[in-house]
């Protein structure tokens, strides 16, 4: 994997995929191909992703393919109405993680693309609420810190402090 790559967050969602949904499954994968889609696919899973759609103005996106689970890997923070998204969905099973609020940061916002911001950044009873009244029952929870390799007190709260938060739902 290049070293680039958020590889303690790849390896925490794919254990929590494969301890859902084990291989082969077929997936439909809210999002761009990745390079999450290409270790899904080496893990023996077969993922269709959609196509950079606006899923806030086409959420009926997610009917075009029938498949064992939707994924969502760090996709509904970016939507306006996750709700839309998520009520369209007609797979059975959605496996889905978000960044988690953080007190001490602020939301993430790129400075060199303006579709590439959070919306939302959810506290974890924020998001339960919004499966559990989009139709899901979760089934599965999961939290993980990201460290960062820098100095100072918010690098420290990284650590200890869960900044991703995993969901295993079914309909």
């Amino acid at each position: 994997m290049h070293s680039t790559l958020p590889i303690k967050r790849y390896q925490n969602t794919l254990n929590f995929l494969k301890s859902v949904l084990p291989a082969p499954a077929t997936i439909l994968d809210l999002g761009v191909r990745n390079p999450f889609t290409e270790i899904m696919e080496q893990n023996g899973y077969i993922v269709y992703n959609t196509s950079g759609e606006d899923l806030d103005l086409l959420p009926e996106i997610v009917k075009n393919h029938t498949v064992d689970a939707v994924t969502a890997f760090e996709i509904f923070e970016h939507l306006i109405a996750p709700f839309n998204v998520l009520r369209a969905i007609e797979a059975q099973k959605i496996i889905t993680t978000i960044p988690l609020n953080l007190w001490f940061a602020n939301s993430y916002r790129s400075k060199t693309d303006k579709w590439d911001r959070h919306y939302h950044e959810f506290e974890d009873w924020q998001f339960d609420w919004l499966l559990e009244k989009s139709g899901w029952e979760i089934i599965k929870r999961e939290k993980w810190t990201s460290p960062i390799n820098k100095i100072g007190f918010r690098p420290i709260l990284r650590k200890f402090i869960p900044r991703f938060y995993a969901i295993y739902a079914e309909k």
